[in-house]
């Protein structure tokens, strides 16, 4: 029998064909940008980068009268000095709403900090280079992102949610009709998620040799291509151990034999059939925020600080590679914790 793909593999190699699509309408020295990231960037990351350079060259192409005189595929890397601060400045402006191809698309403060993160990585690349003189994008400061706070969900509502996934009670005639075959499945994706905080995409990653019975771990590949060994709980291990059970019996499409979490058609269930779900059972849950994979991430991350009190921890089993950026998301309970340090020491009996 033919071996299963490995997911990771497969994915760069979906981004590798995608990369070279895009490539062909972006100028031509813009390959060399991406094979000097290739050593440090993943396949994702660099697939991002060129879509977001596209957008730039090509409000270039519309609004830029030295631009216009030319494809863009002819765009010279000189171009590149022509450009001004004002130019960028402008695209900024540009992005927070365009219509393309009568579909329209707006940025918010994230989504233009995205953009000129490429840009300013794009043009600093050139410069170092020296292959350019000046270095606009430099000059253009990041937006400032007003943090939203972070949904998560409340012991009571993860037990809801659970249970739902469960029953079925609330699901329609024709979201029942699959309920019977996905139920086990579902219990035990959505209790892995809560219970160890991964990623969706490093779930739907997971093949059946990742799972560690004898010491509850499982082995990811967390973003940067590392691989890492996360721990689980006794229920995540009888909700794994039950479906793994019927996922026996299964027989995988050709090119899946090891993926662990398999969709109804027997192939390995994709990022968006695990968001879909939690959205599907979500929904039946009455007065329940708006919940998507990642605020089941929030809210392990949530309850392991709560417990721990260990932010350094969090961020390691959460796969932070800056500490900061868990402090920032986990702030509000930093504080809590401060406020209980006055109370917690006396200075004189009363």
């Amino acid at each position: 029998m033919e071996n299963s793909k490995n997911y990771h593999d497969e994915q760069n190699n979906i981004n590798t064909m995608r990369m070279r699509e895009v490539l062909s309408t972006l100028p031509s020295f813009c390959k060399q940008f991406f094979r000097g990231i290739q050593e440090y960037t993943s396949s994702r990351t660099r697939l991002a980068y060129a879509y977001d350079l596209r957008v730039f060259f090509e409000f270039m192409h519309g609004h830029n009268s030295v631009c216009s005189k030319m494809e863009i595929e002819e765009f010279p890397i000189t171009l590149l000095d022509q450009i001004t601060r004002e130019d960028i400045e402008e695209y900024l402006d540009y992005i927070t709403f365009y219509v393309k191809d009568g579909k329209e698309y707006t940025n918010n403060e994230r989504g233009k900090k995205r953009k000129l993160s490429a840009l300013k990585s794009f043009y600093n690349y050139y410069f170092c280079a020296e292959l350019i003189k000046s270095n606009p994008a430099a000059l253009v400061p990041l937006p400032k992102l007003h943090e939203k706070e972070i949904i998560r969900l409340d012991v009571d509502e993860v037990a809801m949610l659970l249970d739902q996934v469960e029953e079925g009670t609330k699901l329609t005639k024709s979201q029942l009709k699959y309920h019977g075959k996905t139920k086990i499945r579902d219990v035990a994706l959505l209790t892995l998620l809560l219970g160890t905080g991964i990623r969706v995409s490093e779930c739907v990653g997971l093949d059946i040799n990742d799972v560690d019975f004898k010491n509850n771990g499982i082995k990811i590949r967390r973003k940067g291509g590392y691989e890492t060994v996360i721990y689980f709980g006794e229920e995540v291990a009888e909700a794994l151990h039950d479906y793994l059970e019927k996922r026996h019996h299964t027989i995988p499409l050709e090119g899946h034999e090891n993926a662990l979490f398999l969709s109804i058609q027997n192939r390995r269930i994709t990022v968006r059939a695990v968001e879909n779900l939690v959205k599907k059972y979500a929904s039946t849950v009455t007065n329940l925020k708006k919940i998507t994979p990642h605020k089941l991430r929030s809210t392990y991350g949530t309850t392991l600080y709560r417990e721990t009190g260990d932010i350094y921890l969090v961020a390691d089993v959460l796969g932070h590679k800056d500490v900061n950026t868990t402090r920032k998301h986990y702030a509000a309970l930093e504080d809590g914790r401060r406020r209980m340090a006055a109370k917690a020491v006396k200075l004189r009996e009363k």
